[in-house]
């Protein structure tokens, strides 16, 4: 059984035939809406570092991780086509908020495009824990799908880190304001 907090973010199965349906399709289209986030912002963030004397590192580690989130997208993309889940309305917006948070931490440089990274991930590997401890037992094929995803996403946070995503200016605020907008954009994306 799942810690207590770790319990109380897992939603509970709705009664009622089509629920089960209904829940995977939450998963899918909130999921592919990240990766899809997650792909904008290394596309922005690189693309201010791209070409920039010195920051040829980091242009290499972004464009590395921008890889791995197309490859995480491309598969959520399959997932909803063969389920037939839409996915989310917002796409346009998310685009446009992903490019303004990639380029704008990476305008204030590396340690604070390292710290968006490292916000970003923290709470895409809490969700993607609670998503896999829910689909453990119902759906252990896709369950697995998720634990290597996240395993990527968690392994993006620790280069962060490493690179001095905490010695980014305003540090504490910058993650916070970060990961409050990736929590409100995951409830959004699972509705709308």
């Amino acid at each position: 059984m799942p810690p207590a907090s770790d319990a109380a973010r897992i939603p509970l199965a709705r009664p009622g035939a089509g629920q089960t349906r209904a829940r995977l399709a939450e998963v899918l289209r909130v999921d592919h809406a990240g990766e899809y986030g997650a792909v904008e912002i290394y596309r922005a963030q690189r693309a201010v570092f791209r070409g920039r004397k010195g920051h040829e590192g980091i242009t290499e580690d972004l464009t590395g991780m921008k890889r791995h989130e197309e490859v995480h997208l491309a598969r959520f993309q399959e997932l909803l086509i063969e389920h037939r889940v839409r996915p989310t309305v917002l796409l346009p917006v998310w685009r446009m908020a992903a490019h303004a948070l990639g380029a704008g931490t990476a305008l204030m440089g590396e340690k604070a495009a390292h710290a968006c990274t490292e916000a970003v991930e923290t709470v895409i590997g809490e969700h993607y824990n609670a998503q896999i401890e829910e689909l453990r037992e119902r759906d252990p094929e896709l369950a697995a799908e998720l634990t290597k995803f996240r395993d990527e996403e968690l392994a993006h946070k620790d280069h962060a880190i490493e690179h001095g995503a905490h010695e980014a200016p305003a540090y504490r605020l910058l993650s916070a304001v970060i990961q409050t907008g990736c929590r409100v954009a995951i409830k959004v994306a699972e509705r709308v």
